[in-house]
């Protein structure tokens, strides 16, 4: 089992950045794939971005979020980070971690059916 805690969640201007982070424990040596969705209130739940734990060369981002958003790993303190800039109203939501130890090819998936481990989510606010 894995364990995921998210922070870094809360209001922020439009134009504003926020660095969310998750930490997890347990069974991590595991971990192939550690990633972020985010869900919106009346929306479906939606990959943002995911990077493979042990390299952290592959990353893969939603087309949204694209060259404003970035994944990093830290796997000596079994950290994931989302670095978001340039936030803006579409991006209010409950971001979750998440992580996966099945290994597959290609190495990500954006599908949240994939991933096994869920953290309880934290909340971004985007103010206009």
């Amino acid at each position: 089992q894995v364990q995921l805690v998210e922070s870094g969640g809360g209001l922020v201007q439009a134009g504003g950045s926020l660095r969310l982070s998750c930490a997890a424990s347990g069974r991590t040596f595991s971990t192939y794939t550690m990633g972020w969705f985010r869900q919106a209130p009346g929306k479906e739940r939606e990959f943002v971005a995911a990077i493979n734990w042990w390299s952290g060369s592959i990353t893969r981002y939603a087309d949204s979020v694209k060259d404003r958003f970035t994944i990093s790993r830290d796997s000596a303190k079994k950290m994931v980070y989302l670095q978001m800039n340039s936030l803006n109203y579409e991006d209010t939501a409950v971001y979750y971690c998440v992580a996966e130890s099945r290994p597959r090819a290609p190495p990500i998936a954006m599908s949240a059916d994939w991933y096994a481990y869920w953290g309880q989510g934290t909340q971004v606010t985007v103010s206009s």
